[in-house]
């Protein structure tokens, strides 16, 4: 079972960039976008007469910002669109799909780079999604959280962590945020099957960062370690183009 997730930068942009090729190449069982950046009544065309999928739209309340989607080829036993703080939700930046083995989360987590205040929603915002993790496991359920995190974990995780140090996405906060949520028990997957650096899933637009590999790793599957033995892998596909970020990826052992 194959599991992917892609921050799009605007879903009708990545159509028109052969979005619905990649699709159909890599045959995922399940997608996760984030930064998808329309309302429902905006989906392209390709989209919906896109077949074989179930498709779930969380869209933010603001045009064109945010918003998340989840195309699976099985249908969920429950799909949940709210985090329960309703300045959290408002922004669409969660679906939450339940099946047999797991629940996976697709997330798009804040950005924290314009202002103090956007940055305490940023850590509020994480604080929420590790209390929803721990009633998932607490309930006996194993969690998958796939989506664009928004922090580069350790230096190896971005190409110049000195001199963004004290940038948002690399500030020791945001980055403890992480060391929590593993001491919580959750697992990055990647780094289980991958520790070499230079692996990354977004590059600025400017400065020529992506033919450079000046990038971040900031888009993850965290899951429960109880989960871990059923992931066969963990993949970044770097030289998949049509947004800033690349797709990421796991394999489970089965269906």
């Amino acid at each position: 079972m194959k599991i992917i997730s892609w921050n799009v930068n605007g879903l009708r942009a990545a159509v028109k960039k052969d979005f619905i090729g990649y699709l159909k190449t890599e045959n995922p069982d399940i997608i996760g976008l984030q930064e998808t950046k329309l309302q429902e009544e905006q989906i392209p065309i390709e989209i919906l007469e896109l077949e074989g999928y179930y498709k779930y739209w969380n869209s933010a309340e603001r045009k064109g910002y945010s918003g998340v989607a989840i195309f699976s080829k099985t249908e969920p036993i429950k799909v949940s669109y709210d985090m329960g703080i309703e300045r959290f939700d408002k922004e669409g930046r969660f679906i939450l799909t339940e099946f047999d083995n797991f629940q996976l989360i697709n997330c798009y987590f804040p950005n924290g780079q314009k202002d103090d205040e956007r940055l305490q929603y940023k850590l509020d915002f994480y604080d929420r999604m590790l209390e929803i993790m721990d009633e998932i496991v607490k309930s006996g359920k194993n969690v998958i959280v796939c989506g664009d995190y928004n922090t580069a974990h350790k230096e190896i995780d971005l190409k110049n962590p000195v001199p963004n140090s004290k940038v948002s996405g690399f500030l020791p906060i945001e980055r403890a945020w992480i060391d929590k949520l593993i001491d919580h028990g959750y697992v990055d997957t990647f780094r289980e099957f991958v520790q070499e650096p230079h692996q990354y899933s977004w590059w600025s637009y400017r400065f020529n960062a992506r033919k450079n590999n000046a990038g971040w790793r900031i888009d993850y599957f965290f899951v429960n370690k109880d989960f871990m033995p059923q992931v066969k892998d963990a993949f970044i596909q770097q030289d998949v183009l049509g947004s800033d970020h690349c797709p990421i990826g796991i394999e489970l052992c089965g269906k």
